[in-house]
């Protein structure tokens, strides 16, 4: 089975959920469309959707949510 890997376009902090007291976007297990969101991505008190640009999926999250992140580093791993 193909993989793909969702990859971060800018650097900041990851978060798997719109808020500390919501429930993840996606978890591990899910199936994404194009466009579904995965997580959000924090700068300077900015945040910026992270979504999927493919369907299939999530196999595994490659980082933890609140961590921080470089621009191109691999977010979320899906099943294709």
């Amino acid at each position: 089975m193909a993989r793909h890997q969702i990859i971060s376009p800018l650097p900041g902090t990851f978060y798997n959920k719109p808020s500390p007291d919501q429930p993840s976007y996606k978890s591990e297990g899910d199936t994404v469309q194009v466009g579904d969101i995965v997580g959000l991505i924090e700068i300077m008190k900015t945040f910026h959707e992270v979504q999927s640009d493919a369907a299939g999926t999530i196999a595994s999250f490659l980082v933890d949510n609140e961590e921080p992140i470089q621009a191109g580093q691999p977010l979320v791993e899906l099943k294709l």
